[in-house]
């Protein structure tokens, strides 16, 4: 729920929680309780996205695509001048 809602920080999450959702929960941990109890879940819920990834036709698909952020190597001109492809590329 934390990422879905846009939070990337714990203690954001739950200042947010118990200013909108206290009334939902009897009990809402500090931070590293909240810490503990994610750690200990992380089996769990790896588990449960392994279950519903394989109820997929996706899953038995011989093709998986990737993305990742591409990682810039060589942009100084020294760097370049350096490198063994000195004018292979244009």
């Amino acid at each position: 729920m934390q990422s879905l809602l846009g939070f990337t920080s714990e203690a954001c999450w739950l200042r947010h929680v118990r200013a909108h959702y206290r009334h939902l929960f009897p009990f809402v941990p500090q931070q590293s309780g909240y810490n503990k109890r994610l750690r200990a879940a992380l089996p769990a819920i790896k588990r449960l996205i392994r279950v519903l990834a394989s109820d997929t036709h996706v899953w038995h698909d011989n093709v998986w695509i990737t993305d990742s952020t591409p990682v810039e190597c060589g942009r100084s001109r020294p760097t370049v001048q350096r490198s063994e492809l000195a004018g292979w590329a244009s």
